[in-house]
């Protein structure tokens, strides 16, 4: 692991300095400010730390910076008695017990806003390669099955005046829907429509909720069974909204045409898990907020989080 030598004390300016860990190093500079005011320690895998590792690398830190992949539970928080600031690196908080962390009087701050665009525009990629079975074709064309023009070969669904329905109408959501207008797409979103009908009534259906207790599982069998057959369902928000086995099911059996997931539960599937080789499904390894220019800001958010927490001043970013 590497971290700068010094090991707490105080700053010139009599600010104290706290011990810090960040558990994977991340793209852009801002990691830099952090360092010239606290004692930095970033864990040096390029996996995620073990659970184990982890619990060990907190014991005396008073600010974490974490990403998705770490579940910060009871069990981690009772290794952490000192920690005094959370900064997820993510819009969301669904690896954060956040209940507890709440009883414990520990601000946990998130990135929202940065990632919104780069998620609309992996969203709607999503949903025009699998309307066009793009991913089928690509690999038809490099295995050397594409032997002349073919007026019925590999045959796609229109997306132009197409109808989405939109699950989760937040500021993805909107802005997946602003993509919608370019192609005269008739729109709907939960905010407006229940979800039986959105549903039922949709070409394309793109989620965009958060993952509770209420969203998980919201799209069970029973769910796509209302789902029109020629539908195709897109899932950049978390993979357990979704009912991944049911899905594996309705697209073995026809029930809906396809599907384009960034997020799988578990995430990462393990190796020969069925989703890999489900018909008609596109699975992309959570690229949602990856451009340089997303994921850079993310990490100057989470570093301003974490300064103005440990500072003793309010996250700008804080989680509700």
């Amino acid at each position: 692991m590497q971290g700068r030598p010094h090991r707490g004390g105080a700053r010139g300016d009599n600010t104290l300095m706290a011990r810090v860990y960040v558990t994977r190093a991340l793209t852009g500079n801002a990691l830099e400010r952090l360092r010239a005011e606290h004692d930095v320690t970033v864990w040096d895998g390029e996996l995620p730390p073990p659970p184990e590792r982890l619990r060990a690398a907190v014991a005396d830190v008073e600010g974490l910076l974490c990403l998705l992949t770490e579940r910060v539970d009871r069990e981690l928080l009772d290794a952490a008695p000192r920690l005094r600031a959370i900064a997820n690196y993510a819009v969301g908080t669904d690896n954060i017990d956040l209940a507890l962390t709440r009883e414990r009087g520990i601000p946990v701050g998130v990135t929202p806003d940065v990632l919104t665009e780069a998620t609309a525009d992996l969203a709607f990629a999503l949903l025009l390669a699998a309307a066009r079975s793009l991913f089928g074709a690509v690999a038809d064309a490099l295995a050397g099955r594409w032997r002349t023009w073919e007026p019925a070969g590999w045959l796609g669904a229109d997306v132009h005046g197409a109808a989405l329905g939109i699950v989760g109408f937040g500021r993805i959501g909107r802005a997946v829907a602003r993509r919608a207008e370019g192609f005269s797409m008739t729109v709907r979103s939960t905010a407006d429509t229940p979800l039986d009908e959105l549903l039922a009534t949709s070409d394309f259906v793109s989620l965009h909720c958060p993952l509770s207790a209420a969203t998980r599982h919201l799209i069970d069998a029973a769910a796509l069974r209302r789902m029109r057959p020629t539908a195709i369902l897109v899932n950049t928000a978390r993979g357990g909204v979704v009912d991944q086995a049911a899905l594996l099911d309705a697209l073995r059996e026809g029930v809906i045409a396809g599907a384009a997931i960034d997020v799988t539960d578990p995430e990462p599937p393990p190796p020969g898990d069925p989703v890999y080789s489900a018909p008609n499904l596109i699975v992309a390894p959570h690229i949602g907020s990856a451009t340089r220019s997303a994921r850079a800001r993310m990490t100057e958010l989470s570093v301003e989080n974490l300064l103005a927490a440990l500072a003793g001043r309010p996250m700008p970013h804080q989680a509700a």
